[in-house]
C-alpha cells in the first residue's frame, strides 16, 4: 500500500529496506535519538529486520518507509503493536534523515500513517507518548490531527531525574461517529 500526502509518501517497509542509511537513522551519534526510546532499547540491522519480519508474520505491527517528495527516504513510522480486541494501536514516528528534520514532514507522515491505520488496519484509536521536553514531536502529532490526552508526571527517568510523558491520541472518525467522543 502506498499513501501520498502533499510532501511525503509512505509504503510498507521490508527487510530489503534495512540498509546502512536506514540503520543510521537509529544511531544516536548526534543526540537526535535522545528522545526516541524511553526504554533505552538499541536498534541494529538484525533487530530491525527481525522486528519488521515478525510484524509482517503476525500482522500485529507494521513499519512504513517515509519518503520526501524529492524521492529521498527520510524516516519510518511503526503502527503497532495492534490490540485486535480493542482495535487500538501505538504509532511511533522517526524522521531519521537529519536533512529533513524541522520541515513539517513528520506531521504529514503521522497523518498519512493514521489514515492507513484507520482505513486498512481496522484501528479505531491510536496513541503515542513522548518526553515532555520533546516539543517538536508533540507539535508534529498535534498538527497531524492528534490531541494531548494526558501528562504522566515523572514517567521517565533521564539521567536520574524524573521527566513527564505527554500522551497523545487520535480517534478514527468512522468508529466514533455519533458517540459523543471527539475525534
Amino acid at each position: 500500500m502506498l499513501i501520498d500526502s502533499p510532501d511525503v509518501t509512505l509504503r510498507q517497509a521490508t527487510a530489503a529496506d534495512v540498509d546502512e542509511e536506514f540503520c543510521g537513522w537509529y544511531r544516536n551519534d548526534d543526540g537526535h535519538l535522545a528522545y526516541f526510546s524511553g526504554s533505552g532499547r538499541t536498534f541494529d540491522r538484525e533487530t530491525l529486520i527481525a522486528d519488521i519480519d515478525e510484524g509482517l508474520r503476525t500482522r500485529r505491527w507494521f513499519y512504513y518507509v517515509v519518503s520526501a517528495r524529492d524521492g529521498a527516504r527520510i524516516g519510518t513510522i511503526k503502527v503497532g503493536p495492534i490490540d485486535q480486541r480493542n482495535q487500538t494501536s501505538d504509532l511511533v514516528s522517526l524522521i531519521g534523515n537529519r536533512a529533513y528534520v524541522g520541515k513539517g514532514l513528520g506531521a504529514q507522515a503521522v497523518a498519512a500513517a493514521s489514515r492507513i491505520a484507520f482505513t486498512s488496519l481496522g484501528v479505531r484509536r491510536l496513541h503515542s507518548g513522548m518526553y515532555a521536553h520533546n516539543v517538536s514531536s508533540i507539535r508534529a502529532y498535534v498538527r497531524a490531527g492528534w490531541f494531548i490526552e494526558a501528562t504522566m508526571r515523572g514517567f521517565y527517568l533521564v539521567d536520574g531525574a524524573p521527566v513527564d510523558r505527554v500522551c497523545v491520541a487520535c480517534l478514527n472518525p468512522a468508529a466514533f461517529a455519533g458517540t459523543g467522543a471527539s475525534a
